[in-house]
């Protein structure tokens, strides 16, 4: 017994003397504890290294991000995931699973074709990716991943796909809208924003069954209707089936890349672009 439970007990009643008697096991340290874990106590691997994690990495980049963002924090039109309540607590894919497969119509989410397994290797991803925000956040073990891994691709190639097969010449410039890039954004903010930009406004061009044309911006199309508001700010709304729709997309280009790009391709490209200071 410590000295201080002794003279507590000097001064208390017998049935508070057996009380504080029956606490002593639980507040006395286990005498084998160690007052200070060796560092290695503390080591944990990063989430983000196991394979299934990975493989819902990939998963979701090619399902997911456009909408969610590249790192599950949301987008143009994606809420932010790593914020989200429903994916917080979710604890075995039952949540974040069922809106996968089914979708949330009511918020413009259609349901994405994935199998059990792909569902299982998401969830992972984003449970992973919540675990290293809030370790990095509060300055865990986990923050000091070093975003100089993504540095692993060949500069000269990037600039030979940029100029070449991946067809970024046509609309970028090194010397004009990307001059100093390098130097704007995180090497993690500049993979994100090649990878998946800022949504842009949509434009569309309507056909009319006379023959006349008006153009503006894309308000809304599915199935049955298509709206849009012209130059001089008129909203006009017709039925799909009345009518020829064309649409302009500005990141048709970034989102048909999506389905030719290599891991080579993004490492190389990333790494030219990271010389654009």
């Amino acid at each position: 017994m410590s000295a201080v439970c002794a003279k507590l007990c000097k001064y208390l009643p017998y049935s508070k003397k057996i009380t504080l008697l029956l606490l002593i096991p639980f507040l006395m340290p286990a005498q084998n504890a160690s007052p200070n874990p060796s560092p290695e106590t503390h080591h944990k691997k990063n989430p983000m290294d196991l394979e299934n994690v990975k493989r819902g990495q990939s998963q979701f980049l090619q399902s997911c991000a456009f909408c969610h963002g590249a790192h599950a924090n949301g987008g143009a039109e994606g809420p932010n995931l790593v914020l989200s309540s429903l994916v917080r607590h979710d604890e075995h894919g039952e949540s974040i699973g069922k809106v996968i497969r089914e979708g949330r119509p009511d918020k413009g989410m259609p349901p994405v074709p994935l199998n059990a397994s792909q569902i299982d290797d998401v969830v992972a991803f984003l449970h992973a990716t919540i675990e290293v925000s809030d370790s990095r956040s509060a300055g865990g073990p986990v923050s000091g991943y070093s975003l100089r891994k993504l540095l692993t691709g060949n500069a000269a190639a990037g600039r030979k796909f940029f100029n070449g097969p991946g067809g970024c010449a046509g609309c970028h410039s090194p010397t004009g809208d990307l001059a100093g890039i390098a130097t704007k954004d995180s090497p993690a903010d500049l993979q994100d924003h090649f990878l998946y930009p800022a949504e842009r406004q949509k434009t569309a061009t309507i056909r009319l069954a006379s023959g006349e044309e008006i153009s503006g911006d894309l308000l809304h199309l599915d199935a049955f209707f298509v709206a849009i508001r012209d130059a001089q700010g008129w909203y006009h709304s017709w039925p799909v089936r009345e009518v020829k729709v064309t649409v302009r997309d500005p990141l048709a280009a970034h989102r048909a890349l999506l389905d030719k790009y290599t891991d080579a391709d993004v490492h190389n490209l990333f790494a030219y672009l990271e010389t654009l200071k």
